[in-house]
C-alpha cells in the first residue's frame, strides 16, 4: 500500500465508524450487557429459593447428612450464594460455563451439540408461521368477510384457544399413530440425512409454528384491513388507476409488514420458552428438553448456563429486528436513538 492510499483507506474506516446500522449495532450489544447480566442474577436468585439440592438427589433418599454434606462440598455448593454467582460468572465472561454438577461434563459441549436442534425447530416454525400467515392474511384482507376471510377467522381464533402442547399430542395421535405418516419422536441430524431431518422435525415445527399462523394472520389482516379502508395514501394509490392486487401488494402490505416484524421480534422469547414442552414430548435432543432435565435433577449451573443463552438469543434477536427496519424503510435512521 502507497502512502497515497493510506488517507483513503482511513476515510473509508472512519466511514465505516459512523454508520447508523454500526452504531445502533453498538448501542443496543451495550445495552444487553445489564439485560444478560441482570436475566443472571434474576435466575440464580430464583434457584437459590428452590427447595432440595443435586446432592441429595444424586445420593438418594437414604444417603446420610454427611454424604450430602461432603458431596455438596465437592461441588462447591456450600459456598456462599455471592460467591458460587461470581465464580460463575468469571469463568461465563472467559467462556468457561462450568460443569453440570451431575454428569460432571463440561456445559458449553451439552450446549453446542443441542442448539442445532433448537435452533432448527425454531426456524422450522417461523418459516411454516410466516409463509401460511402471510398470503391467507392477505387473501383474506383482500375480500373482507368473505368465506376465505370467515374460515380464516375461525382457524385462528380455534388455535389461539388450544395450547401447543395440546396440539401437539393431537398431531402426534393423528399423524403419527392412526395415519403413522410421521414419526412420534426421535430426531435424525442433518449432517445424516437432510430429507429424514426435516420429517423428524415436521409435527414438532407444525406444533410450535400453528399459534403463531393463528396469532400473524389475525394481526396481519386486521391491519391490512384497516389501511385499505381508512388511508388516504390507498386512497390515493386508487385513483391513480393502480389495481387492487398491486395496492395490497406494493402500499398496503409494505407498511403491515413494520408491525408483523415487530410482532415477530416479540414473539421470540415466547417461541424459545415453547422448545422446552414441544422437545419433551417429542423426545428432541435440544436446549430446551436439557433445560427440563437439569430443572428435575436440580443442576443448577446448567439451568443457569440455559436461561442466559436464551436471553443471549432474544436480546440478538431484537437487534436483528432493529436492522430490518432500516432495510424495509432507508428513511429510518438511529443515528439518534
Amino acid at each position: 500500500m502507497t502512502l497515497s492510499q493510506a488517507p483513503e483507506r482511513t476515510s473509508v474506516w472512519l466511514n465505516l465508524l459512523r454508520s447508523p446500522s454500526l452504531r445502533l449495532i453498538g448501542k443496543r450489544l451495550l445495552m444487553a450487557i445489564p439485560i444478560v447480566l441482570g436475566v443472571s442474577i434474576l435466575t440464580f436468585l430464583v434457584l437459590s429459593l428452590i427447595p432440595g439440592n443435586a446432592a441429595q438427589l444424586l445420593l438418594g433418599p437414604e444417603a446420610t447428612p454427611d454424604q450430602i454434606a461432603a458431596l455438596n462440598h465437592q461441588m462447591g455448593m456450600d459456598q456462599p450464594a455471592v460467591v458460587r454467582y461470581l465464580n460463575w460468572l468469571g469463568g461465563a465472561v472467559h467462556g468457561d460455563l462450568g460443569k453440570s454438577l451431575v454428569s460432571q461434563q463440561p456445559v458449553a459441549d451439552d450446549l453446542s451439540s443441542r442448539l442445532g436442534v433448537s435452533g432448527e425447530l425454531v426456524g422450522l416454525a417461523f418459516v411454516l408461521s410466516l409463509g401460511a400467515a402471510i398470503p391467507v392474511a392477505l387473501l383474506a384482507a383482500r375480500r373482507p368477510n368473505r368465506w376465505v376471510d370467515r374460515v380464516s377467522m375461525v382457524i385462528s381464533i380455534s388455535g389461539l384457544s388450544v395450547a401447543n402442547y395440546v396440539f401437539a399430542l393431537l398431531l402426534i395421535l393423528v399423524f403419527a399413530v392412526e395415519v403413522s405418516v410421521f414419526p412420534a419422536m426421535g430426531f435424525v441430524p442433518m449432517s445424516q440425512d437432510v430429507g429424514e431431518n426435516l420429517h423428524s422435525l415436521f409435527l414438532p415445527g407444525v406444533a410450535m409454528a400453528f399459534p403463531l399462523f393463528c396469532l400473524y394472520t389475525r394481526f396481519l389482516r386486521g391491519d391490512l384491513v384497516d389501511q385499505l379502508q381508512s388511508e388516504d395514501y390507498i386512497t390515493t394509490a386508487r385513483a391513480k388507476g393502480i389495481g387492487p392486487w398491486q395496492v395490497l401488494l406494493r402500499h398496503a402490505f409494505r407498511n403491515s409488514s413494520f408491525g408483523l416484524l415487530t410482532l415477530v421480534g416479540l414473539n421470540l422469547g415466547t417461541l424459545i420458552g415453547g422448545t422446552v414442552i414441544i422437545e419433551q414430548i417429542f423426545a428432541l435432543p435440544g436446549v430446551g428438553q436439557l433445560l427440563l432435565q437439569a430443572i428435575n435433577t436440580r443442576d443448577y449451573i446448567v439451568v443457569q448456563d440455559c436461561v442466559v443463552v436464551f436471553a443471549i438469543v432474544a436480546v440478538l434477536a431484537n437487534l436483528l429486528t432493529d436492522l430490518l427496519y432500516a432495510v424495509l424503510d432507508p428513511r429510518i435512521r438511529y443515528g439518534n436513538g
